[in-house]
């Protein structure tokens, strides 16, 4: 397996800093990530390596306000304004650059909690330059939910300013996650059954960080476009999709996930396949169980590239 890492330009000239796993050889389909919240593109890699190993190229951007990218922006912030179209728009523009070094190979998003939210506004706009998508720790809940919240975070930068850390925001969106899993070692015990793996979550200087009260506004507003049924109506019905989750992550606690597969469903996306691991928490990727999670992305990666596409996604442009 080969690594690589560069600074790709985004349609704003935002600098995105970019991780890549590879073989020499040409791969069968490439994989994006759009990964989660206070975390990065990095911790991706032992993906990346099982990828490589059965034919596939992974790329994993840091998306704005994190990882290396939030080195020339601000930790935990997407944009002053804009947000999140920006960060929807990012993915558009990974994608047009995985097109330019591999033409006419098939292209998967893997989207994973907060990420998996900005992947279902991209699939909105842009499902015919995806071969599939797999969401995964994702969550669904009533578009009220996200109105209230909102407003929550508005009076936080009325009071805080826009860089401002609400210790409110964080209370209402984490504060109850670890209460499941008492007694608790760290803060993010709810992350894995793992302890090495939350160990190396809570050492990453790039990880668990609070956000701004700008970014959690630009999220919650995304949340309420993407979620009614007929915005996921946007999605092009021939995509194939893999939603999955922990039974055990207090993201989604399973339930959420079912709520969201049926709404994908009710939207006309019958191809769409639910898979909840007993136990398991958010990161499913980093879980005591991940070989069984990573056999079973595998198989459905190679299951979906014999679906035969509608669509023509050499000819997607970025917005």
């Amino acid at each position: 397996m080969l690594y690589d890492d560069f600074w790709l330009t985004a349609s704003d000239a935002a600098p995105l800093y970019v991780n890549r796993w590879y073989a020499e050889q040409a791969p069968k389909a490439v994989v994006m990530v759009s990964h989660g919240m206070a975390e990065h593109g990095g911790r991706y890699a032992r993906l990346g390596q099982a990828l490589v190993a059965a034919g596939y190229e992974l790329y994993a951007h840091d998306q704005r306000g994190h990882g290396k990218t939030a080195q020339r922006g601000v930790l935990g912030m997407y944009a002053e304004n804009k947000g999140w179209q920006r960060v929807v728009d990012d993915l558009a523009n990974l994608n047009h650059h995985i097109r330019q070094q591999h033409p006419n190979v098939p292209i998967f998003l893997l989207g994973h909690s907060m990420g998996s939210y900005i992947g279902q506004a991209y699939l909105m706009h842009h499902s015919c330059s995806l071969q599939g998508a797999i969401l995964s720790g994702s969550n669904y809940q009533p578009v009220g939910l996200y109105k209230a919240a909102a407003s929550i975070a508005r009076f936080e930068r009325w009071r805080q300013g826009a860089t401002g850390r609400s210790a409110l925001l964080d209370f209402l969106s984490f504060g109850s996650f670890n209460k499941a899993f008492k007694p608790t070692r760290t803060k993010f015990d709810w992350l894995s059954r793992d302890p090495q793996e939350v160990d190396k979550y809570v050492n990453d200087p790039l990880c668990g960080f609070r956000c701004t009260n700008q970014l959690w506004i630009d999220l919650l507003e995304g949340l309420q476009q993407i979620t009614p049924v007929n915005q996921l109506k946007q999605i092009d019905a021939d995509l194939p999709l893999l939603v999955i989750g922990g039974s055990r992550d207090p993201v989604s606690d399973g339930k959420r996930l079912e709520d969201l597969t049926a709404a994908l469903r009710e939207a006309g996306h019958r191809n769409t396949l639910l898979k909840i691991y007993p136990d398991a928490r958010h990161e499913l990727l980093n879980e005591t169980n991940r070989d069984e999670v990573t056999t079973d992305l595998l198989g459905w990666l190679d299951n979906a590239l014999s679906h035969s596409r509608r669509s023509h996604p050499e000819t997607q442009e970025p917005a």
